[in-house]
């Protein structure tokens, strides 16, 4: 063969490959015997763990995640507690001062780790607070599988932030984060974020877990239990069986979850009942008249599933447990833990709609939160937004189900704290920015995508992201290529000013003209975004007449939209400030114009949106 031509095919079969293989999935099995010593609140764990790497690179070291070693005074979760002060998070801190100064020594938390072996043989291994470093002794070629066995015993610490003993409403033992857990690889490398607090990643992983403790209590968790009627409170007719010590064994599985979360209490209640075309649904809870609207959410969470399923993708998992514990609401594999004791039934439901929601982003499609935790919190708080709408409609009409998010962001805005949503979870310096960085301007980012593309372009946008990317791990580059597909248009300037920036969209009636028979307006773009107008007039006869103005980069237009027919008019070049265009319609016979009737536009000074003519 020609050597030129040999070069030639060579490197264009290694560029084949690499596209190929960019993508992969690592994968974990778990096996777990747990003996819990409940008085001390304790346990002893051993673990054997099969990991696959289906990466292409060899891996030399391997790191484990120790979340509980935060939980303790002069830890790196403290010491970022006490640096912020009042400006961090309020379930960490009273007054300022952090609640992890004064935990009592024997409430620490801790993951004692008493070896590590890999295939039998021991392993060196550097506990780094919350990381734990483990060099190999074979590295672990690509598209190969190792074994790891360990032994370890804990502290369960005092409850301070999801996890931990004795928590606010009286359940005994909240169990998340509890075990070490395999970080996740990828092509960025390893996700070793120390736990400082907010968000999580791993690969997905299949779980059998035995957890053995007094018989008395009942254990809530996310995944199937194997030996419902060796144990209390899931079948009527079941006798428990116990060991010499008057322990039971709780043996759990689960296939495909990010992690394994549970909670024990003596005194809880299990009730369930199922989904048609969606999940059983189990509550875990201390059954009182400070719970009884639990009772009353059951309706409401049947029709979220049936939306979530209807609207964005069905439900994966065979089941979903609602489990009362935890500081106020967090989502794991198959279940949340959330206080129970709700003040009003919507407050209720809307937690328990935000935490299943995140059973869809946080576990289903899965991204990694650290890096990226306005796709998880925003798309969630979306969903909420359009689930709650429906489950508890206003008194009063509003345009949309999102403009009580829009009035946050502009609010907001206006206090000068606002940081960029590109930020790392644990790297805001404002506990209310990461709020509306994570959260809000996560769910605008979709409010001003439908806005931009047409809310019937969005749904499919929705809908075919969850499709291809479920049980998988996702970004918003993956997102976006899916958006620009659909919809045809260059989106990338959008997801640059939304995400990466604090800019702002700001635009405005800047001058009406009226002739005879005609209506010449002026607007202008006083902000740093520029974004295309929905501009919509009000004639005397309550017809609205919709124009579409549309911007340049996007270079194809919007073509339809929910909110009514439109008259598309000539692009507005992003560099330009004024846009002037003259309508059919004589002062006489307007009632009022204006920007955005629909009221999606997250404009930071919708006041100059609008002219009423009297």
């Amino acid at each position: 063969m020609n050597k030129g031509l040999l070069v030639i095919l060579t490197f264009v079969f290694g560029i084949f490959s690499a596209q190929q293989t960019a993508y992969y999935l690592q994968s974990a099995k778990y096996k777990m015997d747990i003996d819990v010593d409940a008085q001390n609140f304790t346990y002893k764990g051993n673990q054997t763990l099969t990991y696959t790497n289906n990466s292409p690179d060899e891996l030399k070291v391997v790191y484990f995640h120790l979340y509980w070693n935060a939980f303790k005074p002069g830890s790196m979760m403290d010491q970022r507690v006490q640096n912020q002060g009042k400006s961090g998070d309020s379930r960490l801190q009273v007054n300022g001062i952090s609640r992890l100064a004064s935990i009592p020594e024997n409430e620490e938390g801790a993951q004692n780790i008493h070896w590590i072996k890999q295939n039998g043989k021991d392993l060196k291994f550097e506990i780094q607070e919350t990381i734990m470093k483990v060099t190999l002794n074979t590295p672990l070629k690509p598209n190969s599988s190792t074994t790891f066995t360990m032994e370890w015993d804990a502290v369960i610490p005092q409850q301070i932030r999801r996890a931990g003993r004795n928590n606010r409403e009286g359940i005994d033992m909240t169990m998340t984060q509890w075990y070490p857990k395999i970080a996740e690889y990828d092509y960025d490398g390893w996700a070793t974020f120390d736990y400082i607090g907010r968000e999580f990643h791993a690969p997905f992983s299949d779980f059998d877990v035995s957890i053995k403790i007094d018989k008395d209590y009942i254990i809530g968790a996310g995944g199937t239990l194997e030996n419902p009627l060796e144990v209390k409170g899931y079948d009527a007719s079941a006798s428990v069986k116990t060991d010499n010590k008057n322990k039971a064994t709780w043996r759990w599985t689960a296939k495909n979850l990010l992690d394994f979360a549970w909670a024990a209490d003596r005194h809880y209640t299990v009730e369930s009942f199922t989904v048609l075309d969606g999940p059983k649904v189990y509550y875990v809870y201390q059954k009182s008249e400070k719970t009884k609207l639990w009772e009353e959410s059951k309706p409401y969470i049947t029709k979220f599933f049936q939306l979530m399923n209807a609207s964005f993708g069905r439900y994966v998992y065979p089941s979903y447990s609602f489990i009362q514990g935890g500081d106020g609401g967090m989502e794991y594999g198959m279940c949340t833990m959330i206080l129970g004791e709700g003040r009003s039934l919507e407050g209720l439901v809307g937690l328990m709609v935000h935490e299943g929601g995140h059973s869809y982003n946080q576990q289903i499609l899965a991204y990694n939160e650290s890096v990226r935790p306005w796709m998880d919190e925003g798309f969630t708080s979306y969903y909420d937004d359009y689930v709650m709408h429906q489950l508890f409609p206003p008194k009063e009409p509003v345009a949309n189900p999102f403009v009580g998010s829009i009035k946050s962001y502009v609010n907001f805005t206006k206090t000068g704290k606002e940081e960029p949503a590109v930020w790392l979870a644990d790297h805001h310096d404002n506990g209310s920015a990461y709020s509306i960085a994570s959260y809000v301007k996560g769910d605008l980012f979709l409010v001003q995508l439908g806005y931009i593309i047409g809310e019937q372009n969005l749904s499919l946008v929705m809908k075919e992201f969850y499709n291809q990317w479920k049980l998988k791990h996702p970004t918003d580059r993956d997102f976006m290529h899916i958006a620009q597909k659909i919809s045809g248009m260059d989106l990338k300037w959008f997801h640059n000013y939304w995400i990466n920036s604090t800019k702002t969209i700001d635009y405005a009636v800047k001058n009406v003209k009226y002739d005879t028979n005609s209506t010449t307006i002026t607007l202008e773009n006083k902000g740093q975004i520029p974004m295309p107008i929905d501009f919509s007039v009000l004639t005397k006869d309550k017809k609205v007449v919709n124009y579409q103005i549309p911007l340049n980069m996007t270079h194809v237009w919007k073509s339809k939209d929910i909110y009514g027919d439109f008259k598309t008019l000539n692009f507005w070049p992003w560099t330009q400030k004024e846009y002037t265009f003259t309508i059919p319609y004589s002062k006489s016979q307007i009632t009022a114009l204006g920007i955005d009737f629909s009221q999606r536009l997250a404009d930071v000074n919708p006041e100059d949106n609008f002219v009423e003519i009297k």
